[in-house]
């Protein structure tokens, strides 16, 4: 979302249609709001079904407290002023009630983002606000008290979310990032405890992404122009599917011996286009680009295993649940998962940081999929669509398994139906 040329009440609908249709809301809760040119005020509008709201629904909130628009606005106003006056560094904010989210403001607590790198890189401490009545003045009060402690995503006691940043796109990544974070967590309590990353483990993670000396690349060729277009339509796919976020999430596919193309760092994955992508060629980036922190990672496999055509580091909820939980998700359940993505690895949190050898010996053609600690899940493929197909397989499987769990104790298929399907769909006596 290109949003220096777009304005306010543009942003504001195109954020609010990516949050309904995402299940993060209901067609009567949550604001958004952008804070404008000489101070004044852009906000969703009181009483519009989220479903349908539009630019021209968007209300103008003056300085002086007058608005103009077909709507009055939000009745939630009170507190997004509050927070204004409170942070001028603030620019946006996002308010909803995501169900996971509201189940953790029911518990009186904040998701623990120490779980998963990503989210504390994003988040970092989440606050608190006491119960006030929604659109009160008391309400304001709260939350913008914790907005003046320093915190830029704050739970609602009982209520929900409220989640702001320097421009919409960055309030949006917080909110989304906490709302998976908070997911996550839940779903890996069935599994087992949750173990946060020490601060060494935090450490290595922000230094685990050397620079890349530069090249000049010669101009795209129609292979490279379509292979760039296949990303980006499998990026922007796993986004809708929820198996990427705007924040999180590395794709790669291979163009030669030792080339490839990789999404960018950083960048909204729901909103990236073919001219986005990063060539990689011998260890260099093309000028003026910055690849994925994933790109040395992904050319050591590539270099390990000349057949592999595509990667993808992803966080879809319960296999991630499963790599906070630090556990594998079981593939002998169900028969496409075996044939599909087969053994799954299982790699501590620091080998994708610095022993990518380790990671390669792992991850490979007849091991295609792999656990990563506390940070998500990565799958290979002989093509785009074959690492994407092995991540869809692999969420869906781990969501079954949870399901089952809820039930009873999921059961493997016998040895001798895994040796039956190894023989007539992976040719192995």
């Amino acid at each position: 979302m290109n949003t220096p040329y777009l304005h306010p009440r543009d942003e504001l609908a195109l954020v609010m249609e990516r949050i309904y249709r995402y299940k993060m809301t209901t067609l009567s809760g949550g604001n958004l709001s952008i804070r404008g040119d000489e101070n004044d005020l852009w906000i969703t509008p009181s009483g519009v079904d989220k479903g349908t709201l539009g630019r021209r629904d968007m209300v103008r909130v003056r300085a002086d407290g007058t608005f103009e628009g077909p709507h009055r606005p939000s009745s939630e106003l009170p507190f997004h002023q509050a927070i204004y006056r409170a942070r001028p560094d603030l620019r946006a904010i996002v308010h909803a009630h995501p169900m996971a989210l509201v189940a953790f403001s029911l518990l009186r607590r904040a998701p623990e983002t120490r779980a998963l790198p990503l989210s504390w890189q994003i988040e970092g401490r989440v606050g608190f606000a006491p119960y006030g009545r929604p659109g009160s003045e008391d309400l304001g009060r709260k939350i913008a008290a914790e907005y003046a402690r320093g915190f830029d995503s704050v739970i609602l006691e009982n209520h929900g979310v409220c989640c702001a940043g320097p421009d919409l796109p960055a309030a949006f990544q917080r909110f989304e990032t906490l709302e998976f974070t908070a997911k996550s967590l839940i779903k890996a309590a069935a599994i087992g405890p949750v173990r946060r990353l020490t601060p060494a483990q935090m450490r290595a993670y922000a230094r685990a992404a050397p620079a890349l000396p530069e090249f000049d690349p010669d101009p795209p060729r129609n292979r490279e122009k379509e292979l760039r277009r296949e990303l980006c339509d499998f990026v922007q796919r796993g986004c809708r599917q929820r198996l990427l976020t705007a924040a999180a999430g590395s794709y790669s596919a291979r163009l030669g011996p030792d080339e490839f193309l990789i999404t960018p760092y950083p960048f909204d994955r729901y909103a990236v286009a073919p001219a986005d992508l990063v060539r990689v060629c011998r260890g260099r980036r093309e000028r003026g680009r910055t690849p994925s922190r994933a790109a040395a990672l992904h050319r050591a496999i590539y270099r390990a295993h000349p057949a592999a055509q595509s990667l993808i580091n992803a966080h879809p909820i319960h296999a991630t649940a499963f790599s906070l939980a630090r556990q594998t998700p079981d593939s002998r359940a169900i028969p496409e998962s075996y044939v599909l993505i087969r053994e799954v690895s299982r790699l501590p949190f620091e080998a994708p940081l610095r022993d990518f050898d380790a990671v390669a010996a792992a991850l490979t053609p007849s091991r295609p999929v792999a656990i990563l600690e506390n940070n998500g899940v990565m799958a290979l493929g002989e093509s785009v669509l074959g690492a994407y197909d092995r991540l869809e397989v692999l969420e869906h499987t781990a969501e079954a398994l949870l399901d089952a769990r809820a039930l009873g104790r999921p059961r493997p298929m016998p040895p001798a139906v895994i040796a039956d399907l190894r023989r007539v769909f992976l040719g192995q006596k």
